[in-house]
């Protein structure tokens, strides 16, 4: 998905590890992938051995919001079959950055909207 992303995309703004996980907010990549230069750093907890700045192996992109919203809680994003193909709801799931497709991002907006 790193390769894919691209200046404009929309994004699901998500919490996790909290009392009620849910997306909260709308925003949109904002930057070209770059190299998160903290893979390079040695003292970093985040530091990579095995990246080098020629074949960095973690790349990050900026991201602006555009709109904080009221909470689309996950245990009511599981109810609607609508979404059962979303990655992020299926068991297991850990992943901070999961694609969404066009038909589960106009069900999230409309939800959002209601």
């Amino acid at each position: 998905m790193r390769d894919d992303m691209r200046i404009g995309d929309g994004v699901l703004f998500y919490h996790s590890s909290c009392a009620e996980p849910g997306v909260a907010g709308l925003a949109e990549v904002c930057s070209a992938p770059y190299p998160d230069e903290t893979q390079f750093d040695p003292k970093s907890p985040y530091f990579d051995p095995k990246s080098s700045r020629d074949k960095p192996r973690w790349l990050l992109v900026d991201v602006k919001l555009r709109e904080k919203t009221a909470l689309l809680p996950l245990k009511r994003m599981r109810e609607l079959p609508q979404l059962q193909s979303m990655l992020l709801l299926r068991p297991g799931s850990r992943l901070s950055i999961t694609p969404v497709t066009e038909v589960e991002w106009r069900e999230v907006l409309a939800l959002l909207r209601t």
